[in-house]
């Protein structure tokens, strides 16, 4: 655990000094999208179609632990825009007033999978294989900060081995950092989205689809007191748009529900 806490700190650390590089490279024609990390590859796609559709404006992406990208925002972080994973973390933001609530819409849904390394020999037939003796190390996002964490935990409560794995747990700061995790070797096991195992089909192979207690889906909305609110609108206006869906969908994006 101690090896966990240490990632966990660096990546937060990590986290903090993007936010600190986006405000200062913040201009007046920028807009600031703040999304979950498993939505890296699918962003920077549907940036770049919108770029190309409002010439003279350029988005500027901050990616992270859905939680953490909140308190950034909380804490007086500048963005415009703030697409979760899940539906806790926007309604954190919702408490927090950071959101204009009538601007949320749900956007996107994904799928909770097991992962293994590429070349491992371990092919659980269910999650309760997870508390073998064999398998020594499980990485999930901490529940308490990132929305795979919450995920992971709630299908590995519902199969009655949430106590056994979680004393193996190599927690992620958020579901990336799960993937490297895997994708090195360095754990038996993660959880990560569908879309996520999708992104190292080389390095990582997915030897379970796991039902979730919810499902799995992303809301995007304005943050409150956005400087560019009419491009914010603009932009998630895009995301629910078909062409929006359409570079989603390649990336393994779902409709949202």
């Amino acid at each position: 655990m101690t090896l966990s806490r240490r990632f966990l700190k660096h990546a937060l650390y990590i986290a903090s000094a993007v936010s600190v590089a986006v405000s200062a490279n913040a201009h007046a024609d920028e807009l600031i999208v703040s999304a979950a990390a498993s939505l890296t590859n699918a962003f920077k796609a549907v940036s770049e179609v919108f770029e190309q559709q409002h010439p003279g404006t350029k988005v500027l992406l901050n990616f992270g632990a859905s939680d953490a990208l909140m308190q950034q925002i909380a804490k007086g972080a500048p963005a415009d825009v703030f697409a979760s994973a899940d539906q806790k973390a926007m309604d954190k933001a919702a408490i927090e007033k950071v959101i204009v609530q009538a601007s949320r819409k749900d956007f996107a849904a994904n799928s909770l999978v097991l992962i293994v390394p590429s070349d491992s020999r371990f092919a659980p037939a269910a999650l309760s294989d997870l508390a073998a003796a064999n398998v020594k190390r499980v990485a999930y996002g901490d529940p308490a900060s990132v929305p795979i964490g919450r995920y992971a935990q709630g299908a590995l409560q519902a199969a009655g081995v949430w106590n056994a794995v979680s004393a193996k747990a190599v927690l992620a700061a958020n579901v990336r950092q799960s993937l490297d995790y895997v994708s090195r070797g360095e754990v038996d096991a993660g959880f990560v989205f569908g879309t996520d195992a999708a992104v190292m089909p080389d390095k990582v192979k997915v030897a379970l689809n796991v039902p979730t207690q919810t499902p799995i889906s992303y809301p995007i909305a304005q943050v409150e007191g956005s400087r560019h609110a009419a491009d914010a609108q603009a932009f998630i206006s895009f995301v629910l748009s078909p062409a929006g869906q359409a570079v989603l969908a390649k990336y393994g994006f779902k409709p949202a529900h």
